[in-house]
């Protein structure tokens, strides 16, 4: 799976496993801090909600009807596979392709009966052989029925082994050395080279083999259609001008059949998506915190908030300036009151105020637990110690004409420079970093500039900058031309697969360059490589989770990522509508989503 980088915010939807996006945090309530400090911490498990459904029984929900959801644009292709997937082609998957296990509320993976009777490790020794059962009664809209050769291409698509596929990642189908059909055509056997712990998070989703058998058809067939289907909905068009897409209900469908007529995705700008629903050209929108209180105030409308599956985390570059010391990382984050932080952005929404202790597990899943105690808790005596050992001491002197206080800004065009009272100096120069966060988002101009203010407090000089957000990531963040910013990842049942290219040590390339994979920091380690490798290869679920633990603890003591919290996610939905809202991490069951009786 690729995380791509993207700076839009998420969709109340979960993304498809097929691509993984780092978003700008343009979700999040206006902050307040307040002084407060946070805490390390032991292990504990998740008590936190993870989905906020409008649930009604089938029973309850009347037949036909068009639901309109707002989107964040139109897909640029319907191929989950593809580079330029987004969380809108996810959405698209999820309703119209099988998907081999769902996740819950707590993002634990379970087999889906609709196309799976059961699915197991059959064989471990000497090779990894997984085994499955599908329902007899799946089949592709053409009347195909769903099988091994759906899986072989698949897989051929997305072993690595052929360039000519444009494929974003190729993770865990890397590891399978053969595909066949067993006992009978229902059964598929797939026998993987090396141990893959993550095997779950394969074939998820499943696109048929007129799609992936050949590198014409994967790389530009599906980009705007999906002819072939095997989902409660089928694809009827989509309009880029118009800005939508049109689900219908899928007639082949063997299951519970969709409640729903159409079930159209709307590109809706998310300042107009208030008026939207007002109006009633909507039904269903993932909407910004500021928007709540106008929401809450029109008739006919329900807000759903739960944490999203994704997490808001402080980028710091480590490859070059002064961030390239691990001691001035570790100054950096010892100042930063992530507590407080969480607290501002959670709390008026009502969700739990947890400052996010792991970079690979969220609080609303299972496993959980706080590892941050490897870089330690918010102490600016220490954080100052830091700078002083790495050589940076504190001026006697006043930074220029900012005698009035710590954290005074000065505002010049797209430029915000936060100045200390009392700077830190190395060999007569100002340690001064480049805070880059894109435009139009008053959640970043908020965290952001308290960000900065909290480094002013131990005499780090911040220049605020703002960029365009559509380029953002390619030309800054993908770029490294920042030392401090924002961004999001979504969260993930299977870290040590989806995960391993975010913390992955950088390697030289023969041109000098470092190859950073998705690890924007450019902050690794080969013992924090090792230990995911190590996860994703085990097969004992105990193992594999303690070693994963003991990597989060590593990618804290790097300190080239500081988790601040878990993203709320804010739906408003017209009160008529049925199953749907704040998902989190749980796979919708777009066949039961409707409107009440």
């Amino acid at each position: 799976m690729n995380r791509s980088a993207d700076p839009t915010a998420v969709t109340p939807a979960p993304r498809a496993r097929a691509v993984r996006i780092a978003v700008a945090l343009t979700a999040g309530a206006t902050l307040t801090l307040t002084a407060c400090s946070s805490g390390g911490g032991g292990n504990h498990a998740a008590g936190t909600a993870g989905t906020d459904v409008a649930a009604v029984a089938r029973a309850g929900v009347r037949d036909g009807g068009t639901l309109h959801w707002a989107t964040d644009g139109v897909p640029r292709t319907l191929n989950a596979f593809q580079a330029d997937a987004d969380a809108d082609t996810g959405t698209v998957a999820g309703a119209t392709l099988p998907v081999m296990f769902r996740l819950d509320s707590h993002g634990k993976p379970h087999a889906d009966t609709d196309f799976l009777t059961k699915a197991e490790v059959t064989d471990s020794e000497p090779r990894q052989v997984v085994t499955y059962q599908l329902n007899p009664k799946a089949k592709w809209s053409d009347g195909r029925a769903i099988g091994a050769a759906d899986f072989t291409a698949q897989w051929n698509a997305l072993s690595g082994r052929n360039a000519a596929f444009w494929t974003s990642r190729n993770a865990g189908y890397d590891r399978i050395a053969s595909i066949k059909q067993g006992a009978d055509p229902h059964q598929v056997k797939v026998t993987f080279s090396t141990p893959y712990a993550d095997w779950r998070s394969l074939f998820s989703p499943l696109y048929p083999k007129s799609v992936t058998g050949t590198a014409d058809a994967f790389n530009d067939g599906a980009r705007t259609a999906l002819p072939v289907v095997a989902g409660p909905f089928a694809v009827k068009g989509v309009d880029a001008k118009a800005g939508t897409v049109t689900l219908v209900r899928n007639p082949s469908w063997w299951g519970r059949p969709a409640k729903l007529d159409q079930l159209v995705l709307t590109s809706v700008p998310r300042a107009k998506r208030p008026f939207a629903l007002a109006a009633g050209t909507l039904d269903l929108a993932d909407i910004d915190p500021g928007s709540l209180a106008a929401v809450k105030r029109t008739r006919g409308l329900a807000v759903r908030k739960a944490p999203d599956a994704a997490y808001a985390q402080l980028a710091l570059n480590g490859s070059t300036g002064p961030l390239a010391d691990e001691r001035v990382r570790h100054a950096v984050a010892r100042a930063i009151d992530r507590k407080a932080i969480a607290t501002a952005v959670l709390k008026p929404l009502g969700l739990p105020a947890v400052a996010l202790g792991n970079h690979l597990v969220l609080p609303s899943q299972d496993g959980y637990a706080d590892h941050s105690s490897a870089l330690g808790a918010t102490d600016l005596q220490q954080a100052q110690a830091l700078l002083a050992d790495a050589g940076w001491k504190q001026s006697t002197a006043k930074a220029g004409d900012q005698a009035a206080g710590p954290g005074r800004s000065a505002a010049s065009g797209a430029l915000t420079v936060v100045e200390p009272s009392r700077a830190v100096t190395k060999s007569g120069k100002q340690l001064s970093l480049r805070f880059v966060l894109p435009t139009d988002s008053p959640t970043l101009d908020d965290v952001g500039g308290r960000i900065a203010k909290m480094l002013s407090s131990i005499g780090i000089r911040t220049e605020i900058t703002k960029v365009d957000g559509a380029s953002y990531f390619q030309d800054h963040i993908a770029a490294g031309d920042f030392d401090l910013a924002l961004y999001s990842w979504p969260g993930t049942a299977y870290p040590a697969t989806d995960d391993t290219p975010i913390y992955a040590k950088p390697v030289p390339a023969p041109d000098g360059s470092l190859t950073v994979a998705q690890n924007y920091t450019r902050v690794g380690t080969d013992q924090i490589d090792q230990l995911l490798d190590r996860a994703g290869s085990e097969l004992d679920e105990s193992t594999a989770r303690d070693l994963a633990d003991q990597a989060d603890s590593r990618i804290w003591a790097a300190a080239g990522s500081i988790p601040l919290y878990q993203r709320p996610a804010v739906v408003a939905l017209r009160t008529t509508v049925a199953n749907a809202g704040a998902f989190g991490f749980q796979t919708p069951h777009y066949e039961d989503m409707g409107f009440r009786k």
